[in-house]
């Protein structure tokens, strides 16, 4: 059995990734990648404290894993968003860079 703290270790290692591709990246797909693998090390993250307390005989513990469902759903929605914001700036721009996007100035 894999020992928790090396799942917490992994988990922030991918959150770090993530938030690192976040900030330094232009292009638009690569920052949602970068938020989806943030999503996804947060998800490793609570089923790893899941494991730590493991709840009664009678009753295991599930909410970590309810978490993740959550976590699953939010990040299903903010695909959708992306996606259809990266779409309408490739229809009007011709370029999915960050830094050409002015569309909310005046």
């Amino acid at each position: 059995m894999i020992p928790t703290e090396h799942v917490i270790a992994l988990s922030a290692a991918l959150f770090t990734v993530g938030v690192i591709g976040a900030l330094v990246r232009r292009n638009l797909i690569v920052i949602l990648m970068s938020i989806e693998l943030m999503l996804n090390a947060a998800n490793l993250a609570f089923v790893g404290f899941n494991r730590m307390w493991p709840g009664t005989e009678g009753a295991p513990a599930v909410d970590g894993q309810i978490f993740v469902l959550i976590v699953i759903t939010v990040a299903a929605s903010e695909v959708a968003v992306g996606l259809g914001i990266f779409l309408s700036m490739f229809r009007n721009r011709d370029s999915v860079n960050v830094e050409e996007v002015n569309l909310l100035k005046w």
